[in-house]
């Protein structure tokens, strides 16, 4: 049997670093939400457990048991092969290894395998918000998930093409203890209105991020250049960072400014939701 599963973009609109509990793990207050671009799989029934990737961003993901997506089929107790075609970079911010495996999971439940509950928090704080695979409040170290209403937001991402480790960039954050949003998240009707109330909002990892690299301030400072922007900010804890606009027409033609100006720059014009 053979699923297909499409992993997208994970975006964090905002990144609240709220506290650090005990054991070490940050707790967070985050709104996410998911490009209309992203990673392919195949998922296909086999007697042992593989892997092939290929795909522009093929270069480095290891397809062995140090992949979050292989991780995932053990995790579910499967066995098989996953196809993997790497649309998106690695090391970016953006969730790429969480979506994978939130979209193994998806499609061996498709498939009709039992996943237990705990299993998609168990290979990390974005796995479950990945499965939930829309706009999303997360909250705590990924396991309080409440689903938000919001408009369809065209936007641009770019990434420098400098991984930045997360831990190395939490290692950088200086105030652990940060405020939350606030507690109820407003009606948008337009992404301008959507824009102006995450303009009050903060990427609590972007000062830190931009202090390892200053690629991302130079990308942050590029999207804000843009004819029509209307929010640069970077997503999660980098390297990629994004741009709202009011029109989709508006997202591409910043996109191809950003290419112009950056050739070797990843610049993607796309859909947020």
């Amino acid at each position: 049997m053979k699923t297909e599963a499409f992993a997208p973009a994970k975006i964090n609109l905002t990144l609240h670093v709220t506290g650090q509990r005990a054991d070490g793990y940050h707790l967070l207050d985050s709104l996410v939400v998911f490009a209309d671009i992203g990673d392919r799989l195949e998922i296909t029934s086999a007697p042992e457990l593989s892997m092939t990737i290929s795909g522009e961003h093929a270069a480095g993901v290891p397809a062995d048991a140090r992949n979050l997506a292989w991780k995932a089929g053990v995790a579910a107790g499967w066995a098989g092969h996953i196809s993997l075609e790497k649309v998106l970079p690695h090391g970016a911010g953006i969730g790429g290894g969480s979506s994978d495996a939130a979209a193994v999971l998806s499609a061996l439940s498709q498939q009709g395998n039992a996943i237990s509950d705990d299993v998609p928090l168990s290979l990390g704080a974005d796995v479950p918000v990945c499965l939930a695979g829309e706009a999303t409040r997360m909250q705590g170290i990924g396991d309080r998930l409440v689903p938000v209403d919001l408009p369809h937001l065209p936007a641009v991402l770019v990434n420098p093409g400098i991984p930045i480790p997360t831990p190395s960039v939490f290692k950088a954050l200086i105030t652990r203890q940060n405020p939350a949003m606030p507690d109820t998240i407003p009606a948008f009707d337009t992404a301008e209105e959507c824009a102006h109330w995450l303009k009050g909002q903060r990427n609590d990892l972007e000062a830190p991020a931009m202090g390892l690299a200053h690629e991302i301030a130079l990308a942050v400072s590029e999207l804000r250049r843009t004819r029509e922007v209307l929010l640069a900010r970077m997503s999660g804890s980098g390297s990629t960072c994004f741009a709202l606009y009011p029109t989709v027409q508006a997202a591409h033609l910043a996109a191809c400014e950003i290419g112009v100006a950056h050739p070797d720059w990843w610049c993607r014009a796309v859909q947020l939701n």
